[in-house]
């Protein structure tokens, strides 16, 4: 593996990406696999970026990134605006920074949108129209999806339905430029970075990665979620932040606001989170390049690791 690793180390534009639903065991693998192939991690998460959202954002332990680097992580503060393409520009920058140390960098996480901002390009943006946003906004999501349906179905296609957010940016967009969002989107493509990518996803029985999810929220909940959303809206956050609007967050801020009691808080955590990870693998499953690894419950982190391992070898 050794000579492999020295391979990969000097290849140009080698990058390593580990893509997955939440819960399936990203970081752990990632983890194994960085103290191999003396790699770091560069983390692909929408959320992790923003600092003082730890315990729902499942972010890797102090103890976790002193055994591995790992960049993109605590970068910008919660009121920030952010968006994939600006993941996109600190992305390279510390890929860059990993190829220059001789190591390789392992791009990691589940936020899809941020993964292909990275390995294909993504447009700039056309800036932004306060009043064509709040005219949009006025509208329910399926009435702005269905339009959006009709001027661009390619960008339609890759959305939620509900996902009001980005539907209203690409209408945005539309009416800015004149152009579907599909279309400069593809414009984009031919200036992204060329990298010699190596891709992997993991699996799980869905039985077993639902197990997992829930899992995870009760230990979120018993390491203090309650009391850290808490403390993000006492420091003067507010609840309708992009980053306070995620899983984990928006389901307990309806706790906090008396709309349920706490039980009903982790189960709509425990349901959004399985329909969060359906969606995410829907979107993975639509890369060709991406190589996938269903991991048994019986497997540990470093016997994925070594599968991997022989695939970097072929």
């Amino acid at each position: 593996m050794e000579k492999r690793t020295q391979i990969i180390a000097n290849k140009k534009g080698s990058l390593i990406v580990i893509v997955g639903p939440t819960a399936v065991g990203k970081s752990e693998v990632a983890i194994e696999l960085a103290k191999r192939i003396k790699g770091e991690i560069v983390s692909c998460d929408s959320r992790q970026v923003y600092k003082y959202l730890n315990i729902g954002t499942a972010k890797p332990t102090k103890e976790e990134r002193k055994k591995i680097p790992h960049h993109l992580i605590n970068i910008i503060e919660p009121d920030e605006e952010f968006n994939a393409f600006l993941y996109a520009r600190r992305a390279h920058r510390a890929i860059s920074r990993i190829h220059r140390k001789k190591k390789i960098p392992i791009l990691v996480g589940g936020a899809g949108l941020y993964v292909r901002a990275v390995i294909d390009g993504i447009f700039p943006g056309a800036g932004k129209n306060k009043e064509i946003r709040k005219r949009l906004e006025k509208f329910s999501s399926n009435q702005l999806y269905k339009k959006l349906r009709k001027i661009d179905p390619l960008a339609a296609s890759r959305l939620h339905p509900h996902d009001k957010v980005r539907i209203v940016r690409a209408l945005e967009v539309y009416e800015l430029t004149g152009q579907p969002v599909s279309t400069l989107q593809e414009i984009s493509k031919g200036r992204k970075p060329n990298y010699d990518l190596t891709m992997i996803g993991l699996k799980r029985r869905r039985e077993e990665l639902y197990q997992r999810i829930n899992q995870r929220v009760e230990k979120m909940i018993e390491e203090g979620l309650v009391k850290e959303v808490k403390g993000l809206l006492k420091k003067g956050f507010s609840k309708d932040l992009t980053a306070l609007k995620g899983l984990g967050y928006k389901e307990i801020i309806g706790y906090l606001d008396g709309e349920y009691d706490l039980k009903e808080a982790i189960r709509l955590l425990k349901r959004n989170s399985r329909r969060f990870a359906k969606r995410q693998l829907t979107w993975f499953n639509q890369d060709k390049r991406i190589h996938w690894i269903e991991i048994r419950k019986e497997n540990s982190a470093s016997k994925v690791t070594s599968q991997i391992a022989k695939m970097l070898e072929c």
